[in-house]
């Protein structure tokens, strides 16, 4: 593809800075800039709410279910632009992971039903997936889903489910069948999170902050039609799905954000005197930091190119998730660094917007180690980094 943007691509880059420069409030904005992933569910749906009035919600989707009809160079412009804003990043599990899954597998009143509250975040979405003992693992999963007439009576386990705790709906992983291969008894349900039997119980992270949860079902009764496609067949639907999570988790708009809030960082006045751009040795590390994003950035833009053409991705986005997840943990490792001594002393208070203190230090510490110790999880979530080699082994080399 021709990396070169266009007349047109560079006026509607310019389009994209004119409305995000309008419509995200200072508040959302200034919170998205010290640590988006702390943002309370009210600033996602009030940001997401102004992309959706604009038709820019869902620019992977295609148009006839909402989507912007843009080209591939469009959309990363716009998750450029997005990140060098400070947006907040639109919550992925409705959007990005179950929308292309039911507009793709699902029947039409399933498209009907979901689609629109989706695009509209009036239904907030989690992810029913990973269980103990069958995280990387995901076709060892136990959770239980018994046919009962109409519904399934669904009894079992989810951990590390992001946002349970806020969510409307869940789409879900349960087994149906226990004979044969594991991945052929898989089937892939949408579960109210009021129904009766559910409970979610907090996991809190590294950084103090409840955003994982446990989720426990007993004796959950789940209507049939809530079935995506055929029973037994959610292997094929999941693994669809992981496609899309692990492209969007690769992050170089963020990314390229973040590294400028780094050089930024590297060119403040220290307390004893010159910048830490000056040492040699920093400056070594941010600027291999620089060209290994610039070079994932050229391959993400093939990937975009290729999806555009109609080849969904395969190995291509096992490879963007890890060098992606790797690159944002060096990005955030290297901030601590250039704490140095101001990145001991993290309060948790400085993320809890009702009674925010600040950071201890400059204020460019807000946030930092709080991010640094979340995204230790970077490279498990969404796939281990082992898992993927293993993906890229068997589809590249046919190992």
């Amino acid at each position: 593809m021709d990396l070169a943007f266009t007349d047109e691509e560079l006026a509607f880059r310019d389009e994209v800075r004119t409305f995000l420069k309008d419509n995200i409030p200072n508040d959302i904005k200034e919170r998205a800039r010290v640590g988006w992933n702390y943002l309370p569910k009210e600033d996602y749906v009030r940001w997401q709410k102004a992309l959706y009035e604009k038709g820019w919600i869902a620019p992977n989707w295609p148009v006839e279910y909402g989507g912007t009809g843009w080209s591939a160079a469009q959309r990363f412009i716009f998750e450029e632009e997005c990140a060098r804003a400070s947006c907040p990043r639109v919550q992925p599990f409705g959007v990005t992971m179950v929308g292309p899954v039911i507009y793709s597998f699902g029947n039409d009143a399933q498209k009907e039903r979901f689609l629109p509250r989706i695009l509209s975040s009036d239904d907030w979405w989690c992810q029913g997936y990973s269980e103990r003992g069958s995280g990387s693992d995901l076709a060892a999963l136990a959770t239980k889903a018994v046919r009962d007439g109409d519904e399934y009576v669904i009894n079992g386990h989810k951990i590390w489910t992001s946002g349970a705790h806020r969510s409307d709906w869940m789409f879900c992983l349960v087994r149906t069948n226990s004979e044969g291969k594991r991945q052929e008894g898989i089937t892939f349900l949408l579960i109210d999170m009021t129904s009766p039997g559910i409970e979610v119980k907090p996991i809190i992270s590294m950084d103090g902050y409840n955003n994982l949860n446990e989720v426990f079902f007993d004796d959950v009764r789940v209507p049939v039609e809530n079935r995506i496609g055929e029973e037994n067949r959610g292997w094929t639907y999941a693994k669809f799905l992981l496609g899309n999570e692990r492209t969007g988790i690769a992050g170089i708009g963020r990314s390229k954000g973040e590294l400028e809030r780094l050089k930024g960082m590297a060119q403040a006045e220290r307390m004893e005197g010159g910048k830490l751009i000056e040492d040699p040795d920093f400056s070594s590390q941010l600027a291999q930091i620089e060209s290994d994003l610039a070079a994932l950035e050229m391959y993400n833009l093939r990937c975009l190119a290729d999806a555009a053409a109609g080849r969904p991705p395969g190995a291509e986005a096992s490879m963007l998730k890890i060098r992606g997840t790797e690159i944002e943990q060096a990005i955030n490792a290297t901030m601590v660094d250039a704490l140095a001594y101001y990145g001991a002393p993290y309060v948790h208070t400085g993320l809890d917007w009702t009674n925010n203190e600040g950071p201890v230090g400059p204020e460019y510490a807000d946030g930092v180690m709080a991010q640094h110790l979340l995204k230790r999880a970077a490279t498990i979530y969404g796939g281990t980094t082992e898992v993927q080699k293993n993906v890229i082994a068997k589809a590249v080399l046919g190992l």
